[in-house]
């Protein structure tokens, strides 16, 4: 079930927020905090995975990430921020 195609920006900002807070218990860390960096997390892990979906033959055209795969997303961008951030290991 995909639930960021399926409805509008409210259930981004929802589903992007959750991924994101969900994302950054799995990985604590001195990361940036606030709700608009949470939410903008979420959303960019949903896209990754996403994108990264299409890319590797796992979504068709019209579908896009779930859940769970926004969450995985969500991890990747924090670990790739913290390399390039210089936070060492995580």
């Amino acid at each position: 079930m995909n639930l960021l195609a399926d409805h509008g920006w409210i259930a981004w900002i929802i589903i992007g927020g959750l991924a994101g807070v969900i994302a950054k218990a799995i990985m604590p860390g001195r990361d940036p905090q606030g709700c608009i960096v949470t939410i903008l997390l979420g959303i960019a892990g949903a896209v990754l995975a996403g994108w990264l979906g299409h890319q590797l033959g796992w979504y068709r055209n019209s579908q896009g990430a779930g859940f769970l795969a926004a969450i995985v997303g969500a991890i990747i961008i924090l670990a790739i921020y913290r390399l390039v951030a210089g936070r060492g290991r995580y």
